[in-house]
């Protein structure tokens, strides 16, 4: 494997962990502020907070309505 190709994988596998622990960081976040008010993992009332807060963490990191991503320079 030449050099370039051997870069490339370096790059695309750095930016495929970095992408699964964003995704894994808003998730537990959602837990912690569950948990952090006293709901027991497993309950409804957690099953119900779990969502809510997963829903609203998403909606924190997500695009305005009508804003179109801009080109990234890397």
């Amino acid at each position: 494997m030449n050099l370039s190709k051997s870069r490339l994988l370096l790059i695309f596998t750095i930016f495929a962990a970095l992408n699964l622990t964003a995704c894994g960081s808003i998730e537990s976040a959602a837990q912690d502020d569950c948990t952090s008010i006293g709901w027991q993992i497993g309950s409804k009332g957690y099953q119900d907070c779990y969502k809510a807060r997963l829903y609203e963490r998403k909606l924190d990191y997500s695009l305005p309505p009508g804003d179109k991503p801009s080109p990234s320079f890397l």
